[in-house]
């Protein structure tokens, strides 16, 4: 379980949200979901104590920075420098590094976990490929593998499925769902609000700050979408939902 409390974080002297307390439970795939710039990378950044804020974060109530070995985090494609010379073999075996420490290098065991998580994300033909000979659904597949060998109780996954293709998206969304169903806990920072339902368990809406969350089926409602997007989307949203139904 992954909870925040009191999070605040500013751009200069402008906030993005003030005091945010959220609880993000084990055994359930969380979306969190809002208009561009609403603040959804911030706060996993903030989170993570990856930017300057204020507040604290807690792994089953022990604080976060002395539980860094049981998170994950999967960033946004787009900050990732992809002319780096590492193969993905080699990236997926930084996963292992933490469980290592500082003085031992990986062994036999760790090359067969990273072997056995490409074959998971169906990408163990191209172990020896360069990060940036890869498609946008194989290079975020590869990332997903990299947290497979972390084997961390926490995931964060950042637009993980911006710009990919149905079949990489199928695939990790096969993997989130082995990890639910493992107990951690899983959190994606998400841009398709018709896919919220088949995705999530739990949602968390934000507009610079918490405008609902809980489980999907009692937070993603129209006025909700409405006060967190605009009227315009949450009428076409939910009355294609209501066409379809």
């Amino acid at each position: 379980m992954l909870q925040i409390k009191n999070l605040s974080v500013s751009y200069g002297k402008q906030p993005v949200f003030k005091a945010l307390d959220l609880t993000f439970r084990s055994g359930a795939i969380t979306g969190i979901i809002g208009p561009n710039g609403a603040g959804k990378s911030t706060l996993i950044k903030g989170t993570l104590g990856l930017i300057k804020r204020t507040g604290d974060a807690f792994i089953n109530e022990q604080p976060l920075k002395q539980m860094r070995q049981k998170i994950a985090y999967v960033e946004q494609r787009a900050a990732l420098d992809l002319t780096f010379p590492i193969s993905v073999f080699e990236v997926v075996l930084t996963g292992c590094y933490g469980q290592l420490g500082l003085f031992k290098s990986p062994g036999r065991v760790e090359r067969e976990a990273v072997k056995a998580a490409l074959a998971q994300v169906n990408l163990l033909e191209f172990a020896d490929r360069q990060i940036g000979a890869l498609s946008g659904g194989q290079l975020q597949r590869v990332f997903v593998a990299r947290a497979i060998v972390q084997q961390a109780d926490v995931v964060i996954l950042d637009e993980p499925f911006v710009g990919i293709d149905m079949k990489s998206e199928q695939d990790i969304m096969g993997v989130l769902r082995q990890w639910r169903e493992a107990g951690k806990t899983i959190i994606v920072v998400h841009h398709d609000l018709n896919k919220v339902h088949a995705y999530f368990d739990d949602l968390v809406i934000m507009n610079h700050g918490v405008v609902a969350n809980g489980p999907v089926d009692n937070v993603y409602t129209k006025e909700a979408i409405s006060q967190a997007f605009s009227s315009d989307l949450s009428n076409v949203l939910f009355n294609q939902s209501v066409g379809a139904s």
